[in-house]
C-alpha cells in the first residue's frame, strides 16, 4: 500500500440533498483515497478540520459504472465514500456552511 498522508486522504465533499439532510445529525459524506482505512480517515479529519471528533466512520466502495461508445464497452473509475459522524460536543465543519 502507498504511503498516504492526511491531506491526501480526503479528495472532496460529497453535495448530494441526502448529505445536506444528514449535516443536521453531525454526519459529513466525503469521497475519500481508494486505499485508505477507517482510522486514517478519522485521523484525516481531526486533524484537517480543527476542534472535530468524530465518533464513527463508514466506508462505501463504489464500482465503475459500464459506458459504452459505439462498440467499445469500457468502466468509469471506482471510487470510494465515506460517512464521518462527529461527537455531540464536537465543532461543525465549516466547508459545508454556506452551502
Amino acid at each position: 500500500m502507498a504511503d498516504i498522508k492526511y491531506y491526501d486522504v480526503i479528495l472532496r465533499p460529497v453535495i448530494t440533498e441526502k448529505s445536506m439532510a444528514l449535516m443536521g445529525e453531525k454526519k459529513y459524506t466525503f469521497f475519500v483515497h481508494p486505499d485508505a482505512n477507517k482510522t486514517m480517515i478519522k485521523e484525516a479529519v481531526e486533524k484537517m478540520f480543527e476542534g472535530t471528533k468524530v465518533k464513527n466512520v463508514n466506508t462505501l466502495n463504489i464500482d465503475g459504472k459500464k459506458r459504452r461508445r459505439g462498440m467499445i464497452v469500457g468502466r468509469t473509475a471506482k471510487s470510494k465514500k465515506a460517512i464521518v459522524t462527529l461527537t455531540e460536543d464536537s465543532k461543525d465543519i465549516e466547508i459545508f456552511e454556506g452551502l
